[in-house]
């Protein structure tokens, strides 16, 4: 299956999201571009990769994530480069690498806020992932190592972190079905399932666009 496509996928955390982005990037024969390889790549640019520490991690409202940039000074408590927050830094850097990716063609790209920064693309697919709680727990401690006392905290922590990084950098509600072109849930129809509905509605979408 071929596609000429630029496909977001923003996900529930526990719902599978990141495993489908990578089996339908695969489906479709095109680069797959996640959080590590952006922070493989932001390196490249110059960036480190260092761990904020928690107090800075409160500052910024959880919106810390693992990318520091170099040289990097600290004013009023709040981490800042030439004047700017690091985590608006960190955006804008993720943001270029994101639209780099995109230039090169059809992607698969998960999170980072990757349907907003490329909003303008013609060729654009955004998808969000959702499912149900007690199928998103259960990943979270088989997949993930999660120890089952603390899933619940994990799995409501994790996804205000992402809503409250969607809010702040695109001023929509995260998860919300009128932001995305498609929303499924995954524990309806499994992972490959998802994958399958997804690849169909690739499809319907892209010939739709050709009539």
């Amino acid at each position: 299956m071929k596609t000429n496509l630029i496909v977001t996928v923003s996900r529930q955390y526990g719902s599978g999201g990141h495993e489908i982005g990578q089996k339908l990037a695969q489906r479709l024969g095109v680069p797959f571009y996640d959080r590590k390889w952006i922070a493989a790549e932001a390196k490249k640019r110059g960036v480190s990769v260092e761990a904020y520490e928690k107090e800075d991690q409160k500052a910024a409202g959880s919106m810390l994530y693992s990318l520091l940039m170099a040289d990097c000074s600290f004013e009023h408590g709040v981490p800042t480069v030439n004047h700017v927050p690091v985590t608006d830094q960190l955006f804008r850097c993720q943001a270029q690498i994101i639209r780099d990716a995109a230039k090169q063609g059809p992607c698969v790209i998960v999170g980072r806020c990757a349907d907003n920064i490329l909003k303008e693309e013609k060729n654009l697919f955004s998808i969000f992932v959702a499912a149900d709680k007690l199928s998103r727990m259960d990943r979270i401690v088989t997949k993930y190592g999660v120890g089952a006392e603390d899933a619940a905290w994990h799995l409501v922590g994790t996804d205000k972190e992402r809503a409250n990084f969607y809010r702040y950098y695109s001023e929509k509600e995260w998860g919300a079905a009128e932001n995305y072109v498609l929303s499924i849930n995954s524990s309806v129809f499994g992972i490959d399932g998802t994958v399958d509905w997804i690849a169909d509605a690739l499809t319907a979408y892209e010939e739709r666009k050709r009539a």
